[in-house]
């Protein structure tokens, strides 16, 4: 899953694909490089930042997605508001990615189950602001999975089929980086739940602070964690992720080719 931010302040590559005719390139381009899908944001979801309005996602948004699905590519809303999915998907995009799991939106649920499109349940605790509060866990394994469990149960009930479900551990919102490895380490854990996972890693501040200056403790900056990023997406792919998010398509994609050529050979041998 490629990442293309239509945003001006998204942590790593804000204002970079904020114009619609240099997203819809950037997306292309993404999909030369390797990716089965592109997932097209209008929000920035990075710690601390600020909901931009609705309309205003909707003008970053749909043009994007219109253009990249008449292409012929397959194309993710990366949204929390339902009114924003229900005009992705009208407008061709074939998934609805919330980072809340629809527990930003009441109208999610719905917008989801009448679209009948793919739904990327994320673990949320809060918005972006104050996420941070929200890191507390007495076993952060166990308690994103019975979150996440519950958080499916109600979206059976308010009409979504089983079937259109992804997870998505939510590593980096309101998790310190000990709890992103802890799950990483346990995604037999998520898996086991028996629906698609989604990881997104893709150059996050728990990676910044792995790869860290050892002498002055600054972190390493965002664009030069792809290296690492790709690490995480192998060893998620050996672990059964569906699918991870990157911004570094090109990368991440030859890594995975190399799991999935490894995992065959042992198969035939």
């Amino acid at each position: 899953m490629g990442v293309v931010n239509v945003t001006p302040d998204s942590f790593s590559d804000g204002g970079m694909w904020l114009d619609p005719a240099k997203a819809i390139a950037h997306g292309l381009e993404l999909v030369a490089q390797g990716a089965d899908l592109v997932d097209v944001g209008g929000e920035s979801t990075r710690p601390g930042a600020s909901r931009v309005t609705e309309e205003e996602e909707l003008r970053r948004v749909v043009p994007v997605v219109t253009e990249l699905a008449r292409a012929g590519v397959v194309v993710s809303v990366d949204t929390m508001r339902a009114a924003v999915a229900r005009a992705a998907v009208q407008a061709g995009a074939k998934i609805v990615n919330d980072v809340s799991g629809g527990l930003a939106d009441a109208g999610m649920a719905k917008v989801v189950a009448d679209t009948g499109a793919p739904f990327v349940v994320m673990h949320w605790r809060g918005q972006s602001a104050d996420m941070y509060a929200q890191a507390v866990y007495d076993d952060v394994v166990a308690d994103v999975v019975r979150e996440l469990s519950d958080r499916v149960e109600d979206l059976l009930a308010a009409g979504v089929k089983e079937d259109q479900l992804i997870l998505d551990p939510g590593l980096g919102f309101a998790k310190t980086s000990a709890h992103n490895w802890a799950l990483l380490g346990r995604l037999d854990a998520l898996t086991a739940l028996g629906r698609p996972v989604l990881v997104a890693a893709s150059r996050k501040r728990f990676l910044g602070t792995l790869l860290a200056n050892p002498e002055t403790g600054e972190l390493r900056p965002a664009r030069q964690r792809d290296d690492a990023t790709a690490a995480v997406s192998v060893l998620s792919a050996k672990a059964g992720a569906w699918a991870v998010r990157v911004h570094d398509v090109s990368g991440t994609a030859d890594a995975v080719r190399v799991v999935a050529a490894w995992e065959q050979a042992e198969q035939r041998g």
